[in-house]
């Protein structure tokens, strides 16, 4: 008997009917698991690389996918460990190395000796991570308000957090993201998506500490939420120009951490775009 979808799985479905209509989903065998990449764009474009934030999904750049795809070859993933269609299985994912390892061996399947990447929040941690690891595999690093780069998290947006980490549910997630991007209004189905994402079984994220404030020896671009509760903007900022030898530092006017990259989507994908080049 066929097993009935679960309201999350509606609720990717739903997402991913906002992408463009010749998007690709690629299951991409690694020895953790198989990934699901969302690919999009011209086939003989430059490689792009898009990694989410923790519970996001490879689903939230629907609102960069068509600007970027026009001219890039965009790789949108489901992180392996979080939500969504990627699978865990085979090698244990134990800790930070084992994401660094994982990222390299979906690089290796995607055929992509070298690619532009791209990471918001907890995608942009495992961007770096994986940056200093290969940077000879990289041409140009983008972080979208990254989270234990430059400096660490606010406690007061951990002690938000708190509740939805220790009993997850769709209710408590989707009160931190009230407050998080309080007046912004995200995207409703994406919400709900996150919201469930919190309560999917199995789901292991994996931490590692936050990264020292080094030079990554590449072009990097930097650009923070100006609202953001999950750290200060400005702090980072300042600790991000001091470090980065070729780096571009902006703030978005009016985006919180949780907003992005899909509120106000046009900014976000211009500076992008002027960036790779």
């Amino acid at each position: 008997m066929p097993v009935s979808p679960s309201a999350f799985d509606l609720a990717y479905d739903e997402l991913l009917a906002r992408w463009p209509e010749s998007t690709e989903e690629r299951d991409v065998a690694t020895p953790y698991g198989r990934t699901r990449v969302h690919v999009y764009g011209p086939v003989d474009g430059s490689p792009l690389v898009l990694l989410p934030g923790g519970s996001a999904t490879g689903l939230v750049w629907f609102a960069n996918a068509p600007v970027l795809g026009e001219r890039y070859r965009v790789h949108a993933v489901d992180l392996m460990g979080d939500a969504g269609r990627t699978e865990r299985h085979g090698t244990p994912l134990r800790d930070a190395g084992d994401l660094t390892a994982w990222l390299g061996a979906l690089l290796d399947g995607l055929g992509l000796a070298r690619t532009h990447l791209c990471g918001h929040s907890y995608g942009a941690w495992q961007a770096v991570r994986y940056a200093l690891h290969a940077p000879q595999r990289i041409d140009r690093l983008a972080l979208v308000d990254p989270t234990q780069v430059f400096a660490g998290f606010r406690p007061g947006y951990l002690l938000r957090a708190l509740p939805t980490l220790i009993r997850p549910s769709e209710a408590r997630a989707r009160a931190f993201l009230a407050w998080e991007t309080a007046g912004l209004h995200p995207d409703e189905t994406w919400q709900r998506l996150h919201a469930l994402a919190t309560t999917v079984p199995g789901r292991k994220l994996i931490g590692g500490g936050r990264l020292p404030a080094a030079d990554l020896g590449m072009p990097v671009l930097v650009l923070l939420a100006e609202r953001s509760r999950a750290h200060r903007a400005a702090e980072v900022a300042g600790k991000a120009r001091r470090a980065l030898a070729r780096g571009e530092v902006a703030l978005l006017p009016g985006a919180t951490h949780h907003s992005l990259p899909l509120t106000e989507p046009k900014e976000l994908n211009d500076r992008l775009m002027e960036f790779l080049g």
